[in-house]
């Protein structure tokens, strides 16, 4: 006879109640999950680019000093609803001047680092209380494009730093507070390694700690969510904002100190390929909310791009980079993107109202606007015959920037497409149209139509994922592909075969039209422009231009009265990619060869600064910046110059928020208003727009900022974000 204890046999044993509570508990199955997540990660990492074990500790801890850059995008992502491209450059001038005290006067390494993180935290409470707030209405994009400004100013600002201290570089090392080193083959880690192995848990369980258990972090967490619900509860939006700018300038700088004595300091700007990249891609990954994810996805492209480093294929970590944020973005839930680009009371752009139809049909009005057009177009055919040949190159080129800006209004500027990797398309045109006229010796216009053709195919494939990623988040996707396109797929390495090389001849053009010479190929950039701003002009009155505009304001509304938003989206892409990489074909011919520095990353951005100061929202702001930014750098002296870097981008949109083009538009309403009162005709929309603007005017100079709340119970539960 069995005793009581023991179970019949055949009986099936039932799981004790302690055991199937942890099998159910979901911290139970989340760290199963990471378990099998970390295993999944070492074996594809073993069958792909093998490396010993100290390479991928090595990389571990510089994908961990990544993820407190990565957890600085993410606040002020959160908080303002921008990319901060200066993030990095935020901490790189703290970071410089902490090392130089150490290397220069000798100051202790103890009492240095303290001074450098604490001059990162003021520097970042300057940022935000000096330029970031006066910005705070203003379009999201504009803001984007202040902090890129913002990263070459503090650039600037690393680079001077040494010569204070009689240095001509920023010193690449200096010596740990203590003499301390163990080697994991084959990589030896010494004593700086070892204090970023311990600074970086100490900082993420101090930053944790902060959200978790104090007032401030826990509005802070209530004003990411929601800014104007935020504020009628009473929470200080803007002081909170400055708090979240110090925490994240405070994060970059320990991060680019701790990185200065594993691998050394960056010299000049820290965006895009050197460190910002990882960081972002690991934030999107992340969902910019979710410190944990974000931390372990920068620790994997740590490990992976330093395992590809190790077996010599440096090359292909930009490709891996691209697939990496493409993938994490897809495989996320369509809710979760899309509650990631609410962006409350916050425009990303600012649209052109055109001209009333109550004053478009008078004569004064209307010839005005063709004796302007006229008069515009008399300039650029007679102007280059008074030049010399060199100076008749620069300004085809700033026409070729031009066109690539009308190519990023119609994604952007109308679609709501945030693209800054426009440059990309350029450069894959650029190659089409040269290989078909230097290879296939065709004519240039086929060149340039099947680079269109070939354009429209590659914008519509990377369009693809905007189909389910928004805002802010495709922009990285963006950048990730032109950082792809310039050292992978542009890359005579790989891809020899069907790059030009050498020299690319201008070909007579439908075997008649001889256009050697700068004066005739500039009439054929001119004539180009033309048809292009004629063809932009019918789709932008046509249903198809409507409905863009429809999809960008509200995609759902448009959806309900039958748009398909899907087609729209595509069909930006393609006119957009279609005209880019015809941009891009004749600028080939018109330098004759096919360069790669002109299509890196940071061209993009220059491109969509360029836009942006023209006035993002209109074709003729697109012009305008083109003239301003090329115009200044290629045809006036160098101390004019000032005016397009970093500094006088951010000095520009802190006097013209919304742009050149916006203040010539201004400028064109007021002129309107005299002719409406000259005419006694009422139009209510130029009235209201002028009440309105002087109304927002005193409301802003008398408006009281609220109290900071006394007790977090005071916030309801729906503004806090768990």
């Amino acid at each position: 006879m069995s005793s009581p204890s023991e179970a019949p046999k055949g009986a099936v044993e039932r799981p004790r109640p302690r055991l199937k509570a942890l099998l159910l508990d979901p911290r139970a199955q989340r760290a199963a999950n990471t378990a099998a997540l970390v295993v999944l990660f070492y074996f594809l990492l073993q069958r792909l680019w093998p490396a010993p074990l100290g390479v991928i500790v090595q990389g571990a801890l510089i994908g961990s000093l990544s993820a407190l850059i990565a957890f600085g995008i993410a606040l002020i992502y959160r908080a303002n609803r921008i990319i901060n491209f200066a993030q990095g450059d935020l901490g790189a001038a703290p970071a410089v001047f902490a090392v130089l005290l150490i290397v220069g006067p000798g100051v202790p390494y103890v009492l240095a680092l303290p001074l450098g993180v604490l001059m990162g935290a003021l520097l970042g409470g300057l940022v935000e209380f000096l330029v970031i707030r006066r910005f705070f209405r203003a379009p999201r994009l504009v803001l984007t494009v202040v902090t890129i400004g913002l990263a070459q100013l503090l650039a600037a600002l690393g680079l001077v730093l040494p010569s204070l201290f009689d240095f001509s570089l920023p010193p690449q090392s200096f010596q740990a507070p203590f003499d301390l080193s163990f080697e994991i083959s084959p990589i030896v880690f010494g004593g700086n390694d070892v204090i970023a192995m311990v600074t970086v848990p100490v900082a993420i369980v101090g930053l944790a700690a902060f959200f978790r258990y104090t007032n401030v972090g826990i509005a802070i967490r209530a004003s990411a969510e929601s800014a104007d619900r935020a504020s009628l509860l009473g929470i200080p939006v803007k002081r909170l904002q400055t708090i979240v700018w110090v925490l994240a300038s405070a994060l970059s700088t320990v991060a680019i100190l701790m990185r200065a004595g594993v691998v050394g300091l960056p010299i000049g700007t820290v965006l895009g390929p050197a460190i910002l990249l990882r960081s972002l891609a690991a934030a999107v990954i992340g969902r910019m909310e979710r410190l944990p994810t974000i931390f372990f996805a920068a620790v994997g492209i740590g490990i992976v791009e330093q395992a590809i480093v190790y077996r010599g294929r440096t090359l292909f970590v930009a490709p891996f980079l691209f697939v990496v944020i493409v993938v994490a973005l897809l495989v996320q839930r369509r809710q979760t993107t899309a509650r990631g680009d609410e962006q409350s009371s916050w425009q990303a752009a600012r649209d052109v109202r055109p001209i009333p139809r109550e004053l478009a049909r008078l004569p004064e009005v209307r010839y005005g606007i063709r004796g302007l057009k006229a008069l515009g177009l008399v300039l650029l055919v007679v102007v280059p015959l008074f030049l010399a040949p060199s100076r008749v190159n620069l300004l085809g080129a700033v026409i070729i920037y031009a066109m690539i800006g009308v190519s990023l209004v119609i994604l952007t500027g109308w679609a709501g497409q945030i693209s800054l990797g426009q440059m990309a398309m350029v450069g894959l045109g650029a190659a089409m149209a040269g290989s078909v006229t230097s290879r296939l010796h065709w004519d240039l216009l086929v060149g340039l139509l099947l680079a269109g053709v070939g354009g429209t195919v590659i914008a519509v494939i990377v369009g693809l994922p905007a189909l389910r990623i928004k805002g802010l988040y495709l922009a990285v996707t963006t950048i990730a592909f032109a950082l792809m396109t310039s050292q992978y797929l542009l890359n005579p390495e790989f891809f020899s075969w069907w790059l030009p090389e050498g020299r690319v001849p201008r070909p007579v053009i439908l075997g008649r039209i001889v256009v050697e010479s700068e004066v005739r190929y500039y009439y054929l950039i001119l004539a180009s422009f033309v048809a292009m701003l004629y063809a932009v002009r019918r789709v932008r009155q046509s249903r198809t231009g409507r409905i863009m505009i429809a999809v960008r304001e509200n995609e759902r509304s448009a959806q309900a009265m039958g748009v398909n938003a899907v087609r729209a989206k595509l069909m930006a892409f393609g006119m957009s990619g279609f005209f880019a990489a015809v941009a891009g074909g004749l600028f080939v011919h018109h330098q004759q060869g096919l360069g790669i520095t002109v299509f890196e990353p940071a061209e993009s951005l220059a491109v969509f600064v360029m836009v942006v100061i023209g006035g993002l929202g209109s074709i003729p702001g697109a012009i305008i910046g083109a003239i301003y930014v090329r115009g200044i750098t290629w045809f006036l002296p160098a101390d004019f110059r000032f005016f397009t870097n970093g500094a006088g981008v951010v000095l520009v949109l802190l006097m013209l928020p919304g742009g050149l083009g916006a203040t010539l538009y201004q400028l064109r309403d007021t002129i309107l208003r005299r002719i409406a009162a000259r005419r006694d005709i009422l139009v209510p929309s130029l009235v209201a727009d002028a009440r309105s603007t002087e109304a927002t005017r005193q409301r802003r100079s008398t408006e009281p900022e609220l109290p900071v709340l006394d007790h977090p119970g005071e916030l309801t539960p729906a503004a806090v974000v768990e």
